[in-house]
C-alpha cells in the first residue's frame, strides 16, 4: 500500500493507517456500472479499496456518456466492465478489479456476492434490486441502496436485523431507467453511496440504516425518513 497517496486520509481524525488499512484489505461488489455505479467504482478506487467486482451486461453507448463519467466517447461500444476496469487502472494500480459481464441473475448472484464483503447497489432497474436486497438478506451481507430518477433520489444501506428494500417498497415499482435522468445527481447519489462504504470498512460515523435519505435537486433538499423492519418482510427470520 503507497502510503504517501493517502496522507489526506492519515489527517482524518479516528481514520488515520489503521482506516487505510481496513480498507485496502476490503472486497466490494458494484451490481451495475453506470450512473451511480460510476462515481461509486471511481470514489472507492481512489480511497484505496483493495479489490472491487464490476457486474454489468451493457456495453458502452453514447447516451450513456450524459452521467457515466467513468466511461469515455472512446469507450462506445466496450463493454462496461472493461470501460470501467481500464479507468480504475489509471485512478490506482492498486486496487484488484474482477470484471462479470454479464447479468447479475438468480443462477450466480448468491455465489459471486458470497465472494464480497459489502455489495453496492448501482442497478437501473427493480428485479435486480429485489434480487440483490434477497441475496444480500440470505447471506447476511450488508449492501447500500441507490437510485435516481428525474431529479430525485434516495440512499440507504441494509446490515443484518435493519430494514431492508423489500420492508420499503413494492416489485411492481416501475423502473427508473424509462424515465430522464440529471446527469449530474447521480453523482451525487453515488458518492454518498461510495462514503457509506467508506464509513462500514472504517467504522467512523453512522450509517444509513433504518433510515431512508432522500434528495430533491430541484430544491437541494434532503429528508431523512426513519423505517423499521416491516412485520410482514421476512428479513425478520433471517
Amino acid at each position: 500500500m503507497e502510503e504517501n497517496r493517502y496522507e489526506r486520509h492519515f489527517l482524518l481524525d479516528g481514520f488515520g493507517r489503521d482506516g487505510q488499512k481496513k480498507l485496502f484489505e476490503a472486497k466490494v461488489l458494484i451490481v451495475g456500472v453506470g450512473g451511480l455505479g460510476s462515481p461509486v467504482a471511481m470514489y472507492l478506487a481512489s480511497a484505496g479499496i483493495g479489490k472491487i467486482g464490476l457486474i454489468d451486461a451493457d456495453v458502452v453507448d453514447v447516451t450513456n456518456l450524459q452521467r457515466q463519467i467513468i466511461h469515455s466517447e472512446s469507450s462506445v461500444g466496450v463493454d462496461k466492465v472493461v470501460s470501467a476496469k481500464s479507468r480504475i487502472a489509471e485512478l490506482n494500480s492498486e486496487t484488484e478489479v474482477i470484471t462479470y459481464n454479464f447479468f447479475f441473475d438468480v443462477n450466480n448472484a448468491e455465489s459471486i456476492a458470497a465472494e464480497y464483503d459489502f455489495i453496492v447497489d448501482c442497478a437501473d432497474n427493480n428485479p435486480t434490486k429485489f434480487l440483490i436486497n434477497d441475496v444480500c438478506v440470505k447471506l447476511r451481507k450488508p449492501f447500500c441502496h441507490g437510485s435516481i430518477t428525474e431529479y430525485s433520489g434516495r440512499v440507504f444501506t441494509h446490515l443484518p436485523s435493519t430494514a431492508c428494500y423489500r420492508c420499503l417498497f413494492d416489485e411492481d415499482d416501475e423502473p427508473s431507467k424509462k424515465r430522464g435522468v440529471l446527469g449530474a445527481s447521480v453523482g451525487i447519489i453515488g458518492s454518498i453511496q461510495a462514503t457509506e462504504v467508506i464509513k462500514y470498512f472504517t467504522g467512523i460515523g453512522t450509517l444509513l440504516t433504518n433510515s431512508l435519505l432522500t434528495l430533491d435537486v430541484r430544491t437541494m433538499n434532503f429528508f431523512r425518513l426513519k423505517m423499521n423492519p416491516s412485520a410482514k418482510c421476512n428479513c425478520r427470520e433471517i
